[in-house]
């Protein structure tokens, strides 16, 4: 068989230098020892990062938009309610629950004189219904102190414009009690009445929305 010049001695040189080296694989430990490395000099470099405050809030909700209103926080929001509006959404409460009252009494007297026979008599049904007439016009002029909270004008107004058809219609079923008339103008006036004051009750409850109050369960 016929030798390779060029690789004619190549066993002999590499016999002895292979018997020399131990380990048949010397690179094998470079790449444990980059890697150990590495994590050296991640550890040191993160050490000497500064700390954290432990006080550092996010950026978001920064901003908050106040409001007249229950003076809280609405949960996921960055709305405040301040508590310069509570005094006045409690004054609509009491003007409104004053004025249900007068409305099923304004009911009462009138389905009570229309009864056959009849539960509430002439007298009586002018007696009430004059109260009525006294105690609307007097929820209307309370509202009209009021000083709206900024932001509830628009709410404000159409509270106004509810109670004042209240005490139009109180006055006009009193009229037509007093009349000639068949019960036609009493009976529609009752129906306004009644009608104001149901719009009354909801434009308090939007009001106290637009402030950011919790609504009534």
């Amino acid at each position: 068989m016929r030798v390779n010049p060029g690789t004619r001695g190549l066993g002999a040189i590499v016999s002895p230098v292979m018997a020399a080296n131990p380990d048949p694989k010397p690179g094998r430990w470079i790449l444990p020892l980059v890697i150990l490395g590495m994590i050296a000099f991640t550890y040191f470099f993160v050490s000497s990062l500064p700390e954290g405050s432990p006080t550092t809030t996010l950026a978001l909700g920064s901003t908050t938009t106040t409001l007249e209103g229950t003076g809280t926080t609405q949960p996921g929001t960055a709305t405040t309610v301040p508590n310069a509006a509570q005094p006045y959404l409690d004054e609509l409460d009491s003007i409104n629950g004053e004025l249900q009252l007068l409305s099923t009494e304004m009911v009462t007297v009138n389905e009570g004189f229309d009864a056959d026979p009849r539960t509430v008599e002439f007298d009586d049904a002018g007696t009430r219904l004059e109260v009525v007439v006294t105690d609307t016009q007097a929820l209307a002029d309370r509202l009209a102190a009021l000083t709206p909270p900024a932001g509830l004008e628009t709410n404000h107004e159409a509270l106004i414009s509810a109670l004042d058809f209240c005490a139009g219609a109180a006055q006009d079923a009193l009229d037509g009690l007093r009349s000639t008339d068949t019960g036609e103008l009493r009976n529609a006036a009752v129906d306004v009445y009644t009608t104001s004051a149901a719009g009354f009750d909801t434009e308090v409850q939007n009001a106290k929305n637009a402030a950011g109050a919790t609504p009534d369960a």
